[in-house]
């Protein structure tokens, strides 16, 4: 990475939490076009942000795994909102802007707080391009646009491109977008999750483990891509300088979002499972659409799904974008990452909101050069291992703040239940590690090595700019 502008002074000595983590500036988010979000609107973010393509396609994707990916969901679930809590906690002790990379700073110093920034960075965009990708085999039932290579590409950019510029407009706009989204997608979604049910017949399940290998095998591994569809669960923690009383509200939006998303996935990948004969889900490229149209004949149904996963799509990829660039700024802010990440304006930081969606263009594009078949769930495995890395960060930051046994860090009469869900989270993020598979961790380690090069220049940078001024480059 090319590091331009000038680096931020290096942060005071490491003597007291306080004194490692920076208050917010209060000023960044005043004028007309920033505006903090209330409990509303920060569930909203959660909710709209893990409820997005990971919902519309995903059942397809865990089909060939037969109805044991149902156990995969019920475990997935239950991690992430032990994670939910876990963040909810942290953000009660430190509600600034950053979320895991915050967290693992405090804790365990600069090179924790920047692989925990790294790693979740590379998520968001990997995560947009994959979005991308999936909104795709939905607007082809609407335009067809999936017959054409080139056509789809220029499809997928333009979904990625405007909700950047609903980005650019300033946060207020971007609270908006994420709000009417996710109240317009919740109708035709708890339609098809809670409708779907009357029409369920128990011989389109398929097998209950349809690929080779042991049961527990596959449920890791259906876990592993079911992962993308919880993204999401730190949304607020990672927007918390943005959110009115976040030290309360958080918590709260967080734990609320992860569980209404929760539910609505649970409900809607069985009512799936259950309308779409086994054979035709595996081949499925809009299987919510397959499923209104087995519920009710003919295609109109599959239009109105179609259009409800677009809306569902571009307001998660509205949500991510604004999360893509909160960690590099709060890393920037820090000198860990390079101070253009710093810039905002209209309280968005508009340089990270820029090279994020320049990123995730380059690898739609290169995704759709390329060929593969299995473009998308090669990007969510890649985002699985990736998004464990600062989730286990976090979570060993929660474990390091009980352990240390520092009365102003801790609640005493929650520290026996805040061990159980801190334990059961990080074992869970390793689990998710594992099932992942060799590729996608492989992957994914050149990702994070990459990260240490970068890391190498900007500690050297920031220790010239302690030197003074005539040593920085």
């Amino acid at each position: 990475m090319h590091v331009t502008g000038t680096v931020p002074s290096a942060p005071a000595p490491r003597e007291t939490p306080a004194d490692h983590t920076p208050a917010e500036d209060p000023t960044e988010n005043s004028g007309r076009h920033a505006r903090r979000f209330g409990l509303p609107v920060a569930t909203a973010l959660v909710m709209g942000n893990i409820i997005g393509g990971g919902i519309f396609l995903l059942p397809a994707s865990v089909a060939p795994y037969g109805t044991v990916s149902l156990v995969a969901f019920g475990v997935l679930t239950l991690g992430a909102i032990a994670l939910a809590l876990v963040f909810g906690r942290l953000a009660e002790r430190n509600p600034r802007t950053g979320g895991p990379y915050v967290y693992a700073r405090e804790a365990f110093g600069d090179f924790a707080g920047f692989l925990a920034a790294w790693a979740y960075w590379i998520t968001t965009w990997v995560s947009n391009a994959a979005l991308a990708v999936a909104a795709v085999g939905y607007l082809d039932v609407l335009v067809p646009v999936g017959g054409h290579r080139w056509t789809a590409c220029l499809a997928a950019l333009a979904l990625q491109w405007l909700p950047a510029l609903a980005n650019f407009a300033g946060t207020r706009y971007v609270g908006a977008v994420q709000f009417v989204a996710t109240v317009l997608k919740f109708v035709p979604l708890l339609l098809v999750a809670v409708g779907g049910l009357f029409f369920f017949d128990p011989r389109n399940l398929g097998p209950f483990h349809a690929g080779g290998g042991s049961a527990i095998g596959a449920v890791s591994a259906a876990a592993a891509i079911l992962l993308f569809s919880y993204l999401g669960v730190e949304s607020a923690a990672v927007s918390a300088g943005e959110v009115k009383d976040a030290r309360r509200n958080v918590g709260r939006a967080t734990v609320i979002g992860t569980t209404g998303a929760a539910l609505v996935y649970l409900l809607g990948t069985l009512s799936v499972f259950g309308t779409v004969a086994h054979d035709r889900l595996v081949r499925s490229t809009a299987p919510f659409s397959d499923a209104v149209n087995a519920m009710f004949g003919g295609s109109w149904g599959g239009w109105a799904v179609a259009l409800a996963a677009l809306v569902s799509m571009t307001g998660c990829l509205n949500g991510w974008t604004l999360l893509s660039a909160q960690t590099p700024y709060a890393a920037a802010r820090d000198g860990l990452f390079p101070a253009a990440f710093a810039r905002r304006r209209r309280g968005v930081p508009t340089f990270g909101v820029a090279v994020t969606v320049v990123l995730a263009s380059l690898l739609t594009v290169y995704n759709y050069t390329s060929g593969s078949a299995k473009v998308f769930e090669i990007l969510v495995l890649v985002t699985t291992f990736t998004a464990t890395v600062p989730y286990l960060l976090a979570t060993a930051a929660q474990i390091f703040h009980l352990v240390s046994g520092r009365r102003e860090r801790v609640d005493r009469a929650r520290l026996v239940r805040d061990a159980v869900v801190a334990g059961g989270a990080a074992a869970f993020s390793l689990w998710l590690v594992a099932g992942a598979g060799y590729a996608a961790v492989y992957q994914g380690v050149l990702f994070l090595f990459a990260g240490v090069l970068v890391y190498a220049v900007m500690a050297a940078r920031r220790n010239k700019a302690a030197e003074g001024p005539s040593h920085v480059l």
